[in-house]
């Protein structure tokens, strides 16, 4: 034996025929492990929010119904408050606000006086 091979081999490297051994550090195995783990649990979460929303278009045209509506000019002082009380007296003021928002599209609530609005009718 030659003392450049007594050398190699006292120093670790590894001989031609056998591959290096692998090793991982914490942040390795953590990279290793935890990425896939976050990958697999944002796709799980993606699928669950599809397959679990509560919006569905209808089957037919026949399915589709319209609100029937009735349109008001906004007078100086109104509020969506005051509206709501006038159209439609025995139902909750927050929950006629809250179809007149969505049927016009309001921004914040917000009225204007001569706006005119969309408001659902009995």
């Amino acid at each position: 034996m030659s003392a450049s091979t007594a050398i190699t081999q006292s120093r670790g490297v590894s001989r031609p025929g056998k591959p290096p051994r692998l090793r991982l550090t914490r942040r390795g195995r953590i990279v290793l492990i935890g990425l896939p783990l976050v990958m697999l649990a944002a796709v799980l979460l993606s699928l669950t929010g599809l397959l679990n929303s509560p919006a569905k278009a209808a089957d037919s045209a026949s399915g589709l119904s319209v609100t029937p509506t009735v349109s008001v000019t906004v007078q100086p002082g109104e509020s969506l408050w005051a509206i709501a009380g006038k159209v439609d007296p025995d139902r909750d003021p927050r929950d006629v606000i809250a179809d007149i928002v969505q049927l016009n599209d309001l921004q914040a609530g917000k009225v204007m006086p001569g706006q005119q609005l969309f408001v659902p009718n009995k």
